[in-house]
C-alpha cells in the first residue's frame, strides 16, 4: 500500500501485508513481468525491472522466483495482455484516492473497483478528476539507523534528488520521475538497499478525517489493496494518532 509519506497512518496496513505475503509476491511477479516484457530482460539496462526487482528483494521475495518471473516473461511462458490502468475518485469524507492496476481483463477490475468505492461510501471518479491535487515523483525510503540525517542528506544531494525528509521513523528521499532511476541506484552505492523505493502520487495537501469515516475509509483502502489486479493505491488522508490508536484498539 502506498499512502501519503506520513509513516503513522499506514502502519497498520503494513502488518496486514506480512500476512498476505503471497497475494504481494503475485503482485510484485507481475510488475516484474510487464517490466520485463516492455524492455530488455538485463536488469542493469532495464530500468522499470530494476526496481521492480529491488521492490521484490525488499519484500523478500526469493530469488528464484525472481528469475522465474523474468524467465517466464522473457521465454515464452506467459503470454498475458497485461494493462496499466488508473483509476481515480473519493472516498469517505472527500479523501482523494488514485489507484494503480495492471490487469488482463479492463472490464472485470473497472467494475470490481467501483464497486468497491461504493460500497465503501465513496465514488469513482473520471481520468485526471484527483491527480491534480498530487505531484508525480520518485521516493527512497531508509530506516532511521541507515545513518544520521546529515549523511543521508549528503548522500541525497550527491545522488541528484531533490529534497529528504528525516525522522524517528526513517528518512524519505524524493526525485523527480526522470531522475528516479539514477538517483535510487545512486543512493544504493552509498548507503545499500532500500526498504521502498518507487514512483508515487504524492498529495499535495490532506484532509483531515474523523474517527467514524476514518473506519470506513481505511476498510476501503484496505480492500483496493487487497484486489489482486490492484498494484498501488495512493490517498491524500490525514488521520490523528489519537484517533488511528481508537481504531486500532
Amino acid at each position: 500500500m502506498a499512502g501519503h509519506s506520513q509513516f503513522k497512518n499506514i502502519m497498520h496496513r503494513k502488518g496486514a501485508q506480512d500476512a498476505k505475503r503471497a497475494k504481494v509476491f503475485t503482485k510484485l511477479t507481475k510488475e516484474i513481468v510487464v517490466a520485463a516484457k516492455q524492455g530488455m530482460p538485463d536488469a542493469t539496462m532495464n530500468p522499470r525491472l530494476r526496481s521492480a526487482i529491488a521492490a521484490a528483494r525488499a519484500a523478500n521475495m526469493p530469488k528464484d522466483r525472481i528469475d522465474k518471473a523474468i524467465s517466464k516473461a522473457t521465454g515464452g511462458g506467459d503470454d498475458t495482455d497485461y494493462t496499466e490502468i488508473r483509476y481515480e475518485g473519493y472516498g469517505p469524507a472527500g479523501v482523494a484516492i488514485i489507484v494503480e492496476a495492471l490487469t488482463d481483463n479492463r472490464n472485470r477490475t473497472a467494475s470490481e473497483v467501483r464497486s468497491l468505492f461504493s460500497k465503501h461510501g465513496g465514488s469513482l471518479g473520471e481520468t485526471n478528476s484527483v491527480s491534480f491535487m498530487f505531484d508525480r515523483v520518485g521516493e527512497v525510503s531508509y530506516p532511521a539507523e541507515v545513518a544520521d540525517h546529515d549523511a543521508v542528506l549528503e548522500a541525497a544531494i550527491e545522488a541528484g534528488a531533490d529534497d529528504v525528509q528525516s525522522g524517528d521513523d526513517g528518512h524519505v528521499i524524493t526525485t523527480a520521475v526522470e531522475d528516479f532511476a539514477a538517483v535510487r541506484d545512486a543512493l544504493e552505492e552509498t548507503l545499500g538497499p532500500p526498504e521502498e523505493a518507487g514512483l508515487v502520487w504524492r498529495p499535495q495537501t490532506t484532509v483531515a478525517v474523523d474517527e467514524e469515516p476514518a473506519g470506513t475509509l481505511l476498510k476501503l483502502l484496505d480492500a483496493l489493496d487487497d484486489n489482486d489486479d490492484v498494484q498501488k493505491v495512493h490517498a491524500n488522508f490525514d488521520i490523528s494518532e489519537e484517533v488511528m490508536a481508537r481504531l486500532m484498539g
